[in-house]
């Protein structure tokens, strides 16, 4: 079984020619590391990431950031990718079993590990995946860097703490040591002023950075931050194995093209 792509065309180009271009241009952009990694590393250090997943004309630049850091670390075995489920179907947390189609190949779903995931909250729910960006977008980046990947994709439609921990607690169990990156998939604040934007995300980016999810949470609801997939952050942050945060790159859409209201856009590393 193989899922199709939903958004190419629409977040990213529907050609592997155009898609593969893009993802070169986000490296080299100004608001991108500059350069396009070259040489893989080996000291698999890196246990999650945070990464945007808006269209590549606007969070592209970021998210290379992290992938860059990704490659220059050493490839994982396997990407545990989770983001928010934007359409509110499917199960509390929702596995899909089918393989993940792009223009630029098929990422194949790790079925042994994502047995082992499921339970308690987490389920099987292909209906959950059918028009969510926010994995699909993740996977070509991945798949410019690497072509043969295994992942398992889990997508959120229940945020609180509760939730991740229990998703953060079966991830350590199921993958303790083994060479596994947990993706977290997240936009920041979303359409308001460029300013207060920066303002409040700045105040997330610090409970992830220090590894604080239950703050993390906590301050999401005091703040009124509307962060979109801040319960895959909490579940990588208490899976990651007590790995510390990196920001690696924050921008907004503003800093694309000027715009009234913006979307804050962060790039993490946990090590």
């Amino acid at each position: 079984m193989v899922r199709k792509p939903a958004v190419a065309g629409q977040f990213y180009p529907a050609s592997e020619k155009s898609l593969r271009k893009k993802i070169q241009e986000s490296f080299l952009h100004d608001l991108g590391p500059g350069k396009v990694p070259d040489k893989e590393g080996r000291l698999h250090n890196i246990k999650g990431i945070v990464v945007p997943h808006a269209g590549y004309d606007y969070s592209g630049p970021v998210a290379a950031h992290a992938y860059k850091a990704v490659y220059e670390d050493g490839k994982p075995d396997l990407f545990i990718i989770m983001g928010p489920n934007h359409r509110g179907v499917g199960a509390s947390v929702s596995i899909a079993k089918e393989n993940f189609k792009t223009p630029i190949g098929t990422a194949k779903v790790d079925e042994e590990v994502a047995d082992q995931l499921v339970g308690g909250v987490i389920e099987y729910n292909e209906t959950a995946h059918m028009g969510e960006h926010s994995l699909e977008v993740q996977l070509p980046f991945i798949q410019y860097l690497w072509d043969d990947i295994k992942m398992v994709p889990l997508s959120f439609n229940i945020q609180n703490y509760r939730t991740a921990k229990k998703v953060g607690d079966r991830i350590r169990r199921v993958v303790d040591e083994k060479n596994v990156l947990v993706v977290a998939s997240t936009d920041f604040s979303h359409y308001v002023p460029k300013n207060i934007a920066e303002k409040k995300d700045k105040i997330a980016v610090n409970k992830i950075i220090n590894n604080d999810p239950e703050g993390l949470f906590q301050i999401i609801q005091k703040e009124n931050i509307s962060m979109c997939g801040y319960g895959p952050v909490m579940a990588m942050m208490i899976g990651s194995r007590g790995s510390k945060g990196r920001l690696l790159k924050y921008a907004t859409s503003g800093d694309i093209m000027a715009m009234r209201e913006v979307v804050g856009y962060a790039s993490l590393a946990f090590e």
